[in-house]
């Protein structure tokens, strides 16, 4: 039986979010304030699109998806770490996020921008820990870092600061 593409989304999405509430423990020894902090961040919903079409391209591949549902949240976690650093003080200064608090308007500008960091760095190691082909592991968790990093969402917030006229950058412009 075939499901409509929202239907499809919906119930993806459903499992991602039940597999990323077991990516932190809620309850931690050490620093707890930041397990706080990235479980907030991460949980705080949307559609989850960018680990639902990851899903969808390996059902399209004939690939199973269970053993790569941790990458699925991986790719999942960036998204909240470039929320949090949008919404600092010194980038877009937001005190809302989907009608609730920015992170550092709960837990503080320095616990966000670890949180940030943390989901981010943590999100690579899940990728890199997952059991699939070596080579297509590398090459997948590649093209994600590029994404990710100096080439693209990074010098896209850069534009967004020049954009805005924030940051610091007047020395830099012509």
């Amino acid at each position: 039986m075939m499901i409509s593409g929202k239907k499809y989304l919906e119930t993806k999405a459903l499992e991602v979010n039940k597999a990323l509430k077991g990516i932190f423990p809620q309850k931690h020894a050490a620093g707890q304030v930041l397990y706080d902090a990235m479980n907030y961040s991460l949980l705080a919903g949307g559609k989850r699109l960018r680990p639902v079409l990851f899903l969808a391209t390996l059902e399209a591949l004939d690939t199973p998806t269970k053993k790569l549902m941790p990458f699925a949240c991986a790719i999942e976690m960036i998204h909240p770490y470039s929320l949090i650093h949008d919404d600092l003080p010194a980038m877009d200064n937001d005190d809302y996020r989907r009608g609730k608090p920015t992170a550092h308007k709960v837990y503080g500008e320095a616990n966000a921008i670890l949180a940030g960091d943390a989901l981010l760095t943590h999100a690579f190691a899940i990728m890199l820990s997952c059991y699939a082909d070596p080579h297509h592991l590398l090459y997948a968790t590649r093209q994600v870092a590029v994404a990710a990093g100096i080439n693209g969402m990074v010098v896209g917030q850069v534009m967004d600061i020049e954009k805005e006229g924030f940051g610091g950058t007047e020395k830099y412009s012509s």
